[in-house]
């Protein structure tokens, strides 16, 4: 709890003598040992001064040891006022806390578990309020049927962003090398209403993204229209060479010009 201070043109000498008094009161919520030297004062107001010790825990490098002490009008005895364990400039601190509803990221909400969503939710509003778009003038709410909340104007244009913005949009090597766009394939089955002209639904079960939303200028290998494969190139034909030949020796045992002319004419 912060409180506000008002700052001295000279500080009290005797609160600033008080040294002494300043580190025995950090002893006291310290380890022994743990508050190091005087590293200075603060002038907190009238009769009011903070000593500053270092802390040697290693637990908290870069923290200080503050005490400040106080004298009454016209007393002489100075006292403790408070002492606590700050941090200085560059010491470790734990990160800022954040609702859980700022934590959640994509992916966090498990089995079981339950993620409601506020009133005042900017994506949605009422089921029963008309939406202001060209490509669809209608109201939404069915009495006895509608959904109590449908996606706003803002919730649409969110969600646009972030899927062409995402790994199934035109910005990724997949879709770089893909022989063409979504939108020109015959698996592309079109979202219906306002979303209709920028995304649609991959249909093909050979597809990296059978099943997910992609935008309509994202594209992969598995378009339907992509290139056949080329034929297979034909082996070519072994050449003979009948003209010339080649000499190759006798082997031992071999049957010789002799031997078979004596088997021919027996």
């Amino acid at each position: 709890m912060s409180r506000a201070r008002t700052r001295s043109a000279a500080p009290d000498q005797a609160c600033v003598a008080a040294v002494d008094l300043a580190r025995d009161a950090a002893q006291e919520l310290a380890r022994p040992g743990e508050p190091g030297e005087h590293l200075g004062y603060e002038s907190e107001g009238d009769r009011v001064v903070t000593h500053y010790f270092a802390c040697q825990d290693r637990a908290y490098r870069g923290w200080r040891w503050a005490v400040t002490v106080t004298r009454a009008s016209r007393a002489k005895k100075v006292t403790v006022s408070e002492a606590v364990l700050l941090p200085g400039s560059g010491a470790l601190r734990a990160p800022e806390w954040l609702p859980w509803s700022e934590r959640l990221r994509p992916g966090d909400l498990g089995v079981g578990d339950l993620l409601p969503t506020p009133e005042d939710d900017d994506r949605l509003v009422p089921g029963f309020a008309e939406l202001d778009d060209e490509a669809e003038q209608q109201t939404i709410f069915e009495y006895g049927l509608g959904r109590a909340r449908v996606l706003s104007a803002i919730g649409r244009d969110r969600t646009a962003r972030r899927w062409h913005s995402g790994e199934h949009g035109p910005h990724t090597p997949i879709a770089h090398a893909a022989p063409a766009q979504c939108s020109t394939c015959g698996f592309y089955w079109l979202l219906a209403g306002g979303l209709r002209q920028l995304f649609g639904v991959c249909t093909n079960e050979y597809a990296p993204d059978d099943g997910k939303v992609v935008a309509a200028d994202h594209g992969c290998g598995a378009h339907s229209e992509a290139a056949v494969l080329p034929p297979p190139v034909e082996q070519a034909v072994p050449i003979l060479d009948d003209l010339g030949f080649d000499l190759m020796e006798e082997e031992a045992g071999s049957v010789g010009e002799s031997d078979s002319e004596e088997l021919g004419h027996s």
